[in-house]
């Protein structure tokens, strides 16, 4: 997938998620976790809505509705120096929400490469994408996301479960079919 022609449009869902190369571990502790978390508000929250969220040991799951208006502090703009952004590839304004992404990704792998004394890449480049078309597919996600944590090893602590489950910020929004199949589900 051509990541500078496939951009996130404003006004769809999406189910973003990605892995450790290898399959390795992305997360060492519930710090770690955390840690993440603020990165998607950091980074996540001013182009998109968080609809569900799901942190594994070696991979996350999002579903995020892309802003029509991406929401910056002045900080938080990247300035293009007085030159004109083109129409087109990863400069062009409507591959916004695809930079902040890979800026979110890219920020908590240097923050956990710091930690753990490594470097190199620690997720899978490109992030995977999938724009989601239907209410249907909708629903079907959002129980895959929040059924995922169901795969978790006995073995691990589920201590600080909120950390490895969906999160409903929006689920107000959603039709009122899904939020009872969500309450049956939980």
């Amino acid at each position: 997938m051509d990541i500078t022609a496939d951009f996130l449009e404003p006004g769809y869902f999406y189910h973003i998620y990605n892995r450790g190369i290898n399959g390795e571990p992305i997360f060492s502790s519930d710090d770690n976790r955390y840690f993440f978390l603020n990165k998607i508000k950091q980074h996540l929250l001013p182009i998109a809505e968080v609809y569900a969220y799901c942190l594994m040991p070696n991979h996350f799951h999002m579903v995020l509705k892309i802003r029509e208006r991406p929401i910056f502090d002045n900080s938080a703009k990247v300035l293009n120096f007085g030159k004109v952004a083109p129409n087109t590839g990863l400069h062009a304004e409507q591959s916004t929400a695809s930079k902040q992404i890979a800026k979110f990704i890219s920020s908590y792998t240097q923050a956990y490469n710091k930690q753990h004394q490594r470097h190199g890449g620690l997720l899978e480049r490109p992030f995977k994408r999938k724009r989601i078309k239907t209410e249907d597919y909708l629903r079907s996600v959002i129980i895959y996301v929040h059924r995922n944590v169901l795969q978790l090893d006995a073995r691990m602590e589920t201590t600080n479960f909120h950390l490895t489950c969906v999160l409903f910020l929006k689920i107000r929004r959603c039709c009122r079919e899904l939020k009872l199949l969500i309450f049956l589900i939980i």
